[in-house]
């Protein structure tokens, strides 16, 4: 018997988001992220919500965010001013597993 392994994309398509259109639960310091070197929240986020544009600014969309906070504890210039987790019932609800 063959088991077919889903993807990362199709996993994390699963998930339910109920986004908080009015407070970010995420919110960084582009000027301190356009200095950053390393650039870790590219690579550490699970859900990719991090990425570099056309001009090499990073930009991100918090309603896909899994709340895991990984990009809080990597990014070494403190170019997250804040991160918490979204109110009451907003957020991600996991439907995997």
């Amino acid at each position: 018997m063959t088991v077919k392994r889903q993807g990362t994309d199709e996993l994390l398509g699963l998930n339910k988001f109920v986004v908080d259109e009015e407070n970010a639960h995420i919110v960084i310091e582009k000027d301190i992220c356009a200095k950053c070197q390393n650039k870790a929240c590219l690579v550490v986020c699970p859900a990719s919500v991090y990425k570099l544009n056309e001009d090499g600014e990073i930009i991100f969309d918090y309603a896909g965010c899994l709340e895991c906070g990984t990009c809080r504890i990597m990014c070494q210039d403190k170019g997250i001013r804040q991160w918490k987790y979204p109110d009451g019932t907003l957020g991600v609800s996991f439907r995997c597993g």
